[in-house]
């Protein structure tokens, strides 16, 4: 855990550092390295912001906005897909959140499985355990296990080897990374695992090459007869109708108002300039509701060390601070204790967050909830219908709105 937090300390001051060492290699830099995993502490070639996106330590904007100071469009256009890919994974689920719950309802099915299958519990735990026959594959699962962190390329290759030449659920291996991944998101991760699978894009699978792998670790590894030659798509369920992005309810002036801080958004300046001052805010972390199975201990660390650097920052517009189980039961008790009639929250994209927010919403004697969608969110998201390539073609479009935006954290 100590190690994992000395590489990405869990604060904004430290994720505007590493942006600001990043910045000057976001063009043409990140392009030609990008896809090379030199190991443990040298991934040079990519930005390593991945978990202060995730907790909003850093925005989307921050980013962009940084980047494209110092960069043309065109020279950055590589790392600026990279960002948007993030949206758009977001944007996708958001309009059609019965994937997760699939998603969910198969892997408790896998887990059964593994608890009556020993041949399946030994194949999975020494995987997750990075005791393999295959060299590269364990070094990226010992890696991920120490460190909370895995080079994306390493991400493709890990989740093809796991599917296609291991023959493990991929239910399991997404399991696998929302469990130790400081950057765990559901939209990314579980489309991410779907795709190589073949069900995101139906057919098209991720197959990891031995060639690949050898080009792009400098021939720090080269599997040769040991991965799968082939990479026939999995079935799946049928992909849920697309619904709209859902609605979002304004805020009431004439209520009194608390404040849900919750992991998946720690820049809250711009809730907290909705012209509403909370009386009271409670902060949750809900990392623990990714898996059924037990969370590293270091992912969760990392939420809380995050939050807790945000109340810090903003203290004096948080009035009286609280920190109640991430239950709808007990944040409905907070509620009353404080006299709230309306919780004002940062938006919760699909995910444990989202549930617990839905959970409380429904109890019939609860406060009113009014979640703040980032207006970045809500211009980019409905461009989510089909598939990435699609959607980029908004990018210039969704750059241009972006600046055309007043500036909020």
């Amino acid at each position: 855990m100590t190690d994992a937090m000395t590489r990405f300390p869990p604060t904004r001051l430290a994720a505007l550092e590493r942006l600001s060492r990043f910045v000057p290699h976001a063009g043409r830099d990140y392009a030609a390295r990008r896809n090379y995993d030199l190991g443990p502490d040298k991934h040079d070639g990519v930005s390593m912001l991945s978990p202060y996106l995730r907790t909003r330590l850093l925005t989307e904007r921050d980013v962009l906005d940084a980047v494209l100071g110092r960069h043309s469009a065109s020279a950055a256009e590589k790392f600026v897909q990279e960002v948007f890919w993030r949206t758009y994974w977001k944007g996708w689920l958001e309009m059609r959140p019965a994937v997760w719950t699939q998603y969910k309802t198969a892997l408790k099915g896998q887990i059964d499985a593994v608890q009556t299958q020993s041949g399946l519990r030994a194949a999975w735990e020494a995987a997750c355990t990075g005791q393999t026959e295959i060299a590269c594959f364990n070094a990226w699962a010992n890696e991920l296990v120490e460190t909370g962190y895995m080079h994306n390329h390493a991400r493709m290759w890990f989740a093809s080897i796991w599917i296609f030449t291991l023959r493990l659920p991929w239910e399991l291996g997404a399991d696998f990374f929302l469990r130790h991944l400081l950057d765990g998101d559901p939209a990314s991760n579980t489309l991410g695992w779907r795709w190589v699978a073949g069900i995101q894009t139906p057919g098209k699978t991720y197959l990891a090459r031995t060639s690949n792998i050898s080009k792009f670790t400098e021939g720090r590894f080269a599997p040769k007869w040991q991965l799968a030659g082939e990479a026939p798509a999995l079935n799946a369920p049928p992909v849920p109708e697309r619904q709209p992005v859902p609605a979002v309810a304004p805020p009431r002036p004439n209520l009194t108002t608390g404040l849900l801080l919750h992991d998946d958004d720690l820049s809250p300046g711009y809730v907290l300039d909705a012209g509403l001052a909370p009386i009271a805010t409670a902060v949750v972390t809900t990392r623990k509701g990714l898996s059924p199975l037990s969370i590293a201990p270091k992912v969760e660390a990392f939420a809380q060390a995050a939050s807790e650097d945000t109340v810090t920052r903003f203290t004096d517009r948080l009035g009286t601070i609280a920190r109640p189980a991430p239950t709808a039961p007990a944040l409905a008790r907070w509620a009353a204790e404080q006299g709230i009639e309306q919780i004002l929250t940062p938006y919760a994209p699909v995910g444990p967050n989202a549930d617990l927010i839905g959970r409380l919403a429904a109890m019939p004697d609860g406060p009113r909830i009014a979640q703040i969608r980032r207006d970045f969110d809500s211009a980019a998201w409905p461009h989510a219908t089909h598939g990435f390539f699609r959607f980029k073609d908004q990018i210039q479009t969704l750059l241009g709105a972006m600046r055309g935006l007043n500036t909020v954290r």
